[in-house]
């Protein structure tokens, strides 16, 4: 069975399991998070009802093998699920990738068995919500210049510093913390240790007013003199870094599928709104200018569907996704700004107000091109790759 995207043509052949996880999850952002979207984005609360209906229906353990409590899922289902939440409410699908692709999934591939035992079936059911840190207020895309330390004392290891920019900062109650271990082995000496909130030491900063993405809590957390338990280390000492790498750049195919979601939105309102559009005594639909924007939105959108699902595909089969990931993350992030712009010109001053949804996805489109690699790391990669003997 093929997953229709526009007539006479197909994005990708999806199985009846995909299909049915499709249609579960557009039938559940239609019903619970369409109407809500702007209350939610306006108070800039977090949206925890709604997170946990999705953990009840096995959307935020979708990686996680069912011994854990999660779906043991791929990520073709893992981008479907994010694409048709962010077809709604980008921010929601911002937090359903981050809870997945980050915190959940770092302890789900790297962590001990024991550990896997202890966090994730809370996490892959929703009871709990996942954090994880690696950015800080004076490195972003240079995580080597990270400067939160983890120094050993007795059977713990005492944590000091701050992250910036932390998805669920607040409302997280276990979070995946990277920290110097070692100084002089650089990014070879940064360590990953799971620290659950309420340990002393540990407090949530300050929680950012943010252009868009507004239901998706961003926040500092500090950590002063915060002892954390040696068994709490995430895999082997000294290899918090590479495992890093490794999340984030499964992370980069949850973005674009977040960018292809956001895109189709906003070709969806437009062309909606293209036809109910009079001016001039025609629609707006009608004016080959507008025509041209909503062809190139539509092709531009399959392309990027493509260099998504098949990024997904790479890596449901075990192969190596570091230029597919990086090439998926660039165009697609690239296209929803594009898609972005254009929708709020075609509604005209209609578009620059509240009660149509394309100012929110104008707001909230711009991130795709920072978090998780920047577009200028994107093109790093890529290069490097083309490059490479």
């Amino acid at each position: 069975m093929n997953e229709k995207s526009m007539k006479g043509g197909h994005t990708i052949d999806f199985t009846e399991e995909q299909i049915v996880i499709r249609d579960t999850i557009r039938d559940f952002a239609e019903q619970r998070i369409r109407p809500i979207v702007m209350e939610y984005d306006e108070s800039q609360e977090f949206p925890m009802e709604i997170m946990q209906e999705l953990g009840e229906l096995g959307f935020l353990g979708i990686l996680v093998p069912e011994i854990f409590g999660g779906s043991n899922l791929g990520y073709v289902e893992y981008s479907i699920v994010v694409e048709e939440i962010a077809k709604v409410d980008p921010s929601l699908a911002l937090s359903v990738a981050a809870h997945n692709g980050l915190c959940t999934n770092h302890i789900n591939l790297f962590a001990s068995d024991e550990l896997k035992s202890k966090y994730l079936p809370d996490l892959a059911t929703g009871k709990t919500i996942g954090a994880w840190g690696l950015t800080e207020p004076a490195s972003g895309s240079d995580a080597g210049g990270m400067q939160t330390t983890a120094e050993k004392d007795g059977d713990c290891y005492v944590l000091n510093g701050t992250k910036n920019f932390i998805t669920h900062g607040g409302v997280g109650k276990t979070a995946v913390i990277l920290a110097i271990t070692d100084k002089e082995k650089g990014r070879k000496g940064i360590s990953a240790f799971i620290v659950e909130k309420g340990t002393d030491g540990f407090s949530v900063g300050k929680k950012e007013n943010k252009l868009g993405m507004r239901a998706s809590e961003t926040t500092q957390l500090i950590f002063e003199n915060c002892r954390v338990p040696e068994a709490n280390i995430i895999g082997n000492l000294d290899e918090g870094f590479i495992q890093a790498m490794k999340i984030l750049e499964g992370g980069r195919i949850s973005i674009a599928a977040l960018s292809i979601g956001l895109a189709a939105g906003c070709l969806n309102a437009s062309v909606k709104y293209s036809k109910e559009r009079k001016q001039f005594q025609k629609s707006l639909s009608e004016f080959q200018a507008i025509q041209f924007k909503l062809a190139d939105m539509a092709t531009e959108l399959e392309a990027a569907k493509l260099l998504t699902y098949k990024s997904a595909s790479l890596k449901d089969s075990g192969n190596d996704i570091n230029l597919s990931a990086s090439m998926a993350k660039l165009f697609s992030s690239e296209i929803a700004t594009k898609a972005a712009n254009e929708a709020v010109q075609i509604f005209g001053g209609y578009g620059f107000v509240k009660d149509y949804p394309v100012e929110k996805y104008y707001r909230d489109v711009k991130l795709l091109t920072i978090g998780e690699g920047t577009s200028e790391v994107q093109r790093i990669i890529i290069a490097k790759n083309i490059l490479a003997d």
